[in-house]
């Protein structure tokens, strides 16, 4: 089936068909959407990419992404210096804070361990990490990362580089999800739920 559209729509369409969680026919249809919606959508979104471009800056702190350097977490006088709260990601991140899970301020490691993938430790932020961690200020280190094998592999080696700094290291808890049900869980799950079971 030949080109139903012009280059440049379908250069649109390629550009959007490499976002996560677009295929090729999504991408089409988002590139559609847009055209109709040319006044309404197309230009603030254009206007906005754009301002994104030229403001959006990485921490020179955390590693958030913000239009500011430090960013507003780590200038937020509100927020608790006593707890550093280490994520994988800025995603990871933003999902904390959607939870409103903590009050304490942030390190972005920009990824986990991974020597299938060729990620070591030189990749990620580590160093800047174990500095901040030597802060007097610092008392704890809740190692936020995924319950995966690589996530699990950093959240170890981190610990192993935090011996000597005077910070109580954490990890958040695993096991049966708020609303779950115990049969429709996986077995480590379960198995991970009753090694860190709690007082009721």
């Amino acid at each position: 089936m030949g080109s139903v559209a012009g280059p440049e729509i379908e250069r649109l369409v390629q550009l959007l068909a490499r976002l996560p969680g677009l295929g090729p026919r999504s991408a089409r249809r988002a590139a559609l959407h847009l055209i109709k919606k040319r006044e309404a959508l197309m230009m603030p979104l254009s206007s906005a990419l754009q301002v994104a471009l030229d403001k959006v800056q990485v921490c020179k702190t955390c590693g958030n992404i913000d239009t500011q350097n430090p960013c507003t977490v780590c200038t937020d006088p509100k927020r608790d210096p006593a707890i550093i709260v280490v994520v994988a990601d800025v995603a990871d991140l933003w999902a904390l804070e959607r939870a409103n899970a903590t009050q304490g301020r942030y390190h972005v490691l920009g990824a986990t361990l991974s020597p299938l993938d060729g990620v070591g430790p030189q990749d990620l932020t580590i160093d800047a990490l174990v500095a901040r961690a030597h802060a007097a200020e610092v008392h704890e280190i809740i190692l936020a990362l995924n319950a995966t094998v690589d996530g699990q592999t950093t959240a170890h080696y981190i610990t192993d580089l935090l011996q000597d700094a005077n910070v109580k290291v954490t990890r958040l808890a695993h096991g049966v999800p708020v609303g779950g049900e115990l049969d429709y869980l996986d077995e480590g799950t379960l198995s991970a739920a009753m090694r860190q079971r709690t007082l009721f």
